[in-house]
């Protein structure tokens, strides 16, 4: 039976573990670095237990002082929140090995999705719609070449392991793919210690939009729909919206991609929450990209539309429970990611202390937030701030309470990109739900 859960995180996520389990009647260990000491996460949790110096390498990716922490406080189980380790195989291994509960899949399924060469491997076996690319990894210069030259250019070069912006590369004409491969491998061989790449065709103006799916360990799996994931930078989602404005236009797309979720996720026995994200054309053709095999960033939004907590669902399936929810999709919710960066100088990240800081308040608006007035905000960690959540009827009212919402947020002291958000909700092209990855780039110019 898990009572009390040690939060192996940081930020606006393990705030809201930590405070939230304790609702549900779970006591929560907080572990925090010395640059977050009287952070809003170490509050919020039962007990709280210091593992090192601000690094990450030093604290939170050091799985023997979180291990030890787990010991200290009699903590019986571990959350790994999303980001640092939530997708290490080791640690998920490391933290059964020691007797503990694991709020998420099996180490297996984390090994096999988070390569991205054997989940697509996977997919194709499983009749997941693929980008046409190779086969596997891109073994020298003159297969790629071919490859690039059969599936026709622009091509992706992107890194076996880890993902976002980080892991990949464009090609455009053949004279810059083995620059690309190469300016790819060493990123990838610095970020994530594997230099794997493999090549996809890029689809043009794409949507990015993924399927939430949950399983539990008796076999049983839903979808929970999909959210929109189109507006980003650097590869990093901004805005998440759950539904999708493109699933009016092709009825039954919804049902297919939640179909195709499910089938990979039953192919690796999966168990707890994870997402399955997916390429869509203009056409409405979907196409595998990678699975999340943990809680994502952006998960309120489909706890809002829904009604289902997705972190009470993972403590029920982590006590061995069956599945007792019917998802049906009421509304529609926007998600706004608020960040320490400065949208006028190429969303950079801005560190500094918050002086004053005032959210929204009002029926159907959430925020997730990780600071408080007087927190400082450290070149040491991601630059999420918050999250602010907001539901409508329709995405017309979602919209409208979400621009009131942004209007009476206040942070001062540092640089945010609230501003980008304020300029979003009055943009046409949103307004109008004409969306795609390349939408920040075409359409904002601050």
């Amino acid at each position: 039976m898990v009572q009390k859960i040690l939060v192996a995180n940081r930020g606006e996520i393990a705030h809201r573990l930590c405070a939230h389990l304790r609702t549900l009647g779970v006591d929560t260990v907080a572990v925090f670095s010395e640059a977050d000491a009287t952070a809003p996460h170490v509050a919020a949790a039962t007990d709280a237990v210091g593992i090192g110096p601000a690094p990450v390498t030093e604290s939170y990716l050091r799985i023997d002082r979180i291990l030890e922490a787990a010991k200290e406080t009699k903590a019986d189980a571990i959350h790994p929140g999303y980001g640092l380790l939530s997708e290490n195989p080791g640690f998920a291994q490391a933290v059964i090995d020691q007797g503990l509960g694991w709020l998420g899949p099996s180490p297996a399924a984390i090994r096999a999705m988070g390569d991205k060469v054997s989940a697509r491997d996977l997919a194709r076996q499983h009749d997941v719609p693929l980008v046409p690319g190779s086969d596997g990894l891109i073994e020298d210069a003159s297969a790629a070449t071919a490859i690039a030259e059969e599936i026709g250019y622009p091509v992706l070069i992107k890194a076996t392991a880890g993902g976002g912006g980080i892991g990949m590369e464009i090609a455009k004409k053949p004279e810059k793919l083995l620059k690309a491969i190469t300016k790819c491998q060493d990123r990838a061989a610095r970020a994530f210690d594997a230099s794997g790449v493999y090549l996809e065709k890029l689809v043009v103006k794409p949507r990015h939009i993924e399927i939430q799916v949950l399983f539990d360990a008796h076999g049983n799996g839903i979808s929970l729909f999909e959210r929109e994931c189109s507006i980003q930078r650097r590869h990093q989602k901004v805005v998440e919206e759950a539904g999708s404005p493109i699933m009016d236009a092709h009825p039954g797309l919804r049902e297919r991609m939640g179909e195709a979720a499910l089938r990979l996720g039953r192919a690796v026995s999966y168990t707890g929450v994870g997402t399955v994200e997916f390429l869509v054309d203009s056409q409405g053709n979907f196409y595998f990209m990678e699975m999340n095999t943990r809680l994502q960033v952006e998960h309120p939004v489909t706890e809002m539309v829904t009604g289902i907590d997705l972190i009470e669902q993972q403590l029920r399936v982590a006590r061995g429970e069956k599945l007792q929810v019917t998802p049906q999709m009421q509304g529609h919710s926007i998600e706004c990611r608020i960040y320490a960066e400065d949208p006028a100088r190429r969303f950079l990240p801005q560190p500094g202390q918050i002086t004053r800081l005032e959210w929204p308040e009002g029926p159907d608006i959430r925020i997730d937030s990780g600071i408080v007035t007087g927190s400082e905000v450290t070149p040491y960690y991601d630059p999420l701030l918050a999250k602010l959540i907001v539901r409508g009827d329709t995405r017309s009212d979602c919209i409208a309470r979400l621009a009131r919402a942004l209007n009476d947020t206040r942070i001062e002291g540092i640089t945010t990109n609230l501003s980008f958000h304020k300029w979003l909700v009055e943009d046409e092209a949103f307004l109008q739900g004409d969306l795609s990855t390349t939408f920040i780039k075409e359409r904002f110019n601050p």
